[in-house]
């Protein structure tokens, strides 16, 4: 397996850069940069860009809604160029929440968007003259939609690969069975590896028997916190997740339009993921975070004594992983990835 795993810069970002260098030296393979509603994560791609070697930078992820498919194209690209091919376009529809409130677009159309998008996005850098009929996008626009006056242009500079690799953040079933059909890689968030083949595993055939062959095999990236630790420790690791569950299971949605939600459900948490929610809505923000079960917390997370973390890792390789995403928490990340690395391999 490759090894990545999310920049955090809360402590400011050129410090988190220097993090990566190091990083890289000790055999990370891939690092995401998130955007959400903070920095744009192209700025800060690029940066990583100037300052590292190696290390595959991966947008994690840039929402398809905020930007035109071209210009996706053309950012990666870019990129892609100052990296010497090392970009990885990470893709994903985020939520309403952001989308119609940060950015006050409409949320609609997000598996149609997301396969028109990949399909302009692969004929920009290949550097045809871009011409497209879908139901979200048409290119050039048509007379009676604007002038009149659009081309059908191709790029101008020439991109220094003709497939940048696009990975795509995706939980329900057509988004994944879409994912497994067109992208290179996909991003599953909350992955719990003795349960992806029963929640997606159909979804996985049907689309990877659509899939072009040309594409090869799907790349999945999932893991967790990683520690290496006594019990109480570990499940200290664990306990600091219980927020970011309960946001996302609780708060990323209203009922009945939350994916996180729907997720923890198919696990089998029916009457927790209830719990967790309705306690978040309204407004008991720590106890939803209390209500997050054990049971869920472990088997998103690599935490324990040695023996443990190698049989998690193993865990997360056998239930069809070939990126590991790792958070290392500890005195020493970098002496920890680098064994995460070896015990990968």
């Amino acid at each position: 397996m490759k090894i990545s795993m999310q920049l955090q810069y809360s402590g400011g970002f050129k410090e988190s850069a220097a993090r990566v260098v190091e990083l890289e030296k000790a055999g990370l393979d891939m690092v995401w940069v998130a955007e959400a509603y903070g920095f744009d994560a192209p700025s800060l791609m690029g940066y990583l860009a100037a300052q590292t070697e190696t290390v595959e930078i991966a947008a994690g992820i840039l929402p398809i809604y905020t930007r035109t498919p071209t210009l996706l194209a053309m950012t990666a690209a870019g990129i892609d160029a100052l990296s010497d091919g090392r970009c990885v376009l990470g893709l994903g529809a985020s939520g309403p929440q952001v989308i119609e409130g940060f950015h006050g677009l409409p949320y609609d159309k997000p598996l149609t968007r997301t396969r028109e998008i990949i399909e302009i996005c692969r004929a920009v850098w290949k550097r045809e003259r871009v011409t497209y009929e879908g139901k979200v996008y048409t290119l050039p626009l048509p007379p009676e939609q604007g002038t009149g006056l659009g081309k059908a242009l191709k790029m101008i500079t020439h991109p220094v690969r003709e497939q940048i690799p696009i990975y795509v953040a995706s939980l329900g079933p057509k988004n994944v069975e879409l994912t497994a059909e067109l992208a290179d890689g996909w991003l599953p968030i909350f992955y719990h590896p003795e349960k992806a083949a029963s929640v997606w595993g159909d979804d996985l055939a049907a689309g990877a028997a659509k899939r072009p062959a040309e594409l090869g095999p799907l790349e999945v990236v999932a893991g967790g916190a990683v520690a290496i630790c006594g019990p109480d420790e570990a499940k200290a690791v664990r306990d600091f997740a219980r927020p970011m569950v309960a946001l996302y299971v609780g708060g990323m949605g209203a009922k009945g339009r939350n994916f996180y939600n729907d997720l923890v459900c198919r696990y089998g948490y029916e009457a927790e993921a209830e719990k967790i929610q309705d306690l978040y809505l309204d407004g008991k923000k720590q106890e939803a975070a209390a209500a997050v079960p054990d049971e869920l917390l472990d088997s998103l997370s690599l935490c324990g004594d040695e023996g443990y973390v190698r049989e998690r890792i193993q865990a997360f390789k056998d239930s069809g992983v070939t990126n590991l995403n790792i958070n290392p928490i500890g005195a020493d990340p970098v002496g920890l990835t680098a064994k995460v690395k070896e015990w990968a391999s």
